[in-house]
């Protein structure tokens, strides 16, 4: 019995197109993540744990010093993780590279608890084989 070539892509197609989206379901995002999100990074993944914290200057103010972000980040690599503090815009080293906070959304605002916001981070990996 011969199967008309066109039925079978047919047929395929959806269920290729289910397996495909149950697996990015369960892929690190390679963007912005949130608390508890794991992040892509071309190396280890990095899930953002809690704020330490935010004393970061508020938007459309003037301070004497900007302040800092911390963030508490679990680092998994194949077999291992580790958990770390890392400061917006300064490098660790883990693993073979160096893993940093390059950015966090949104900024404060004058009269915005730092608890209340809702957290968008992002990180990048440099170094590797």
């Amino acid at each position: 019995m011969r199967l008309n070539s066109a039925v079978v892509k047919a047929a395929a197609c959806p269920a290729l197109l289910l397996l495909l989206a149950g697996c990015a379901s369960v892929r690190p995002t390679e963007g912005p993540v949130r608390l508890g999100q794991i992040a892509a990074v071309s190396g280890p993944r990095v899930r953002a744990d809690r704020v330490i914290e935010d004393s970061r200057c508020p938007v459309n103010t003037q301070c004497v010093w900007a302040g800092r972000l911390v963030v508490r980040v679990t680092v998994l690599g194949g077999l291992w993780s580790r958990q770390i503090d890392l400061t917006l815009g300064t490098p660790v080293n883990v693993a073979d590279g160096q893993l940093t906070l390059i950015a966090a959304t949104p900024e404060p605002r004058t009269g915005q608890s730092s608890k209340a916001l809702p957290y968008r981070f992002t990180f990048q990996f440099q170094g590797g084989l």
